[in-house]
């Protein structure tokens, strides 16, 4: 299908740099393309907000308190 977009000229200077004067429809697709990819997955993060259980992990309250708790756990390690 054919559009019709309009572009700066120092656009289609560094589009032509990039791709060349040729290769402009192809080009412009693949970004079109990963564009719409990236919009669509950030579509799918905004829709999963929320729907996971909130859950407290044992080190929130006091994370470098689980930390040190950690290390002492292991007696081969030093710290």
């Amino acid at each position: 299908m054919r559009v019709h977009i309009q572009l700066d000229d120092d656009v289609v200077a560094e589009l032509d740099r990039r791709a060349g004067p040729r290769r402009r429809s192809s080009f412009i697709e693949e970004l079109v393309r990963r564009g719409l990819d990236d919009e669509q997955r950030w579509d799918d993060i905004e829709a999963a907000l929320g729907s996971l259980e909130s859950v407290e992990g044992v080190w929130d309250s006091d994370p470098a308190k689980w930390v040190r708790e950690q290390r002492h756990a292991d007696r081969r390690r030093a710290g």
